[in-house]
């Protein structure tokens, strides 16, 4: 990995420390108590996606959990350290992070019958899965243009 630590370089890590913790509080959360994770925002409720929808809510959380968070951690410690498996991890974390938006906006606008969202989420959803979508490709094309 290239030595150069500049702009764009802390740019991904910081990005992706955001990310952590926005994982961590709604999807780690959720595992604990999905009620207060509802309660807050964080997460939908039976009446929005169904049980169905709930099951692959938790899916997705733990997965979150044991997988994704992780690599990203690994990813930026080993990003900052300037070793080449660092931005192997890193690459993973961004591939989750184009994935998973792109599966969640399409299940929104393609079974509007079987996922009813409040209004504000209709609003909010695509904004915040765009912009995860499209930190995770440009941070894959970031590290690919970087690697030595």
């Amino acid at each position: 990995m290239n030595n150069k630590k500049g702009v764009s370089f802390w740019v991904l890590i910081l990005a992706a420390i955001v990310l952590i913790i926005f994982l961590t509080t709604g999807q780690t959360l959720s595992l604990i108590d999905y009620d207060l994770a509802i309660d807050l925002g964080l997460q939908e409720s039976e009446k929005e996606i169904g049980k169905v929808g709930i099951a692959f809510a938790k899916g997705f959380a733990f997965g979150d959990t044991i997988i994704y968070i992780p690599m990203l951690i690994i990813g930026i410690l080993g990003l900052i350290k300037g070793k080449k498996w660092g931005a192997l991890f890193m690459f993973g974390g961004l591939a989750i992070s184009v994935y998973w938006p792109v599966v969640h906006l399409y299940a929104i606008y393609i079974e509007t019958d079987a996922i009813v969202l409040n209004p504000d989420k209709y609003i909010s959803f695509p904004i915040v899965l765009t912009l995860i979508t499209v930190y995770g490709l440009w941070g894959i094309s970031y590290l690919y243009k970087n690697l030595t």
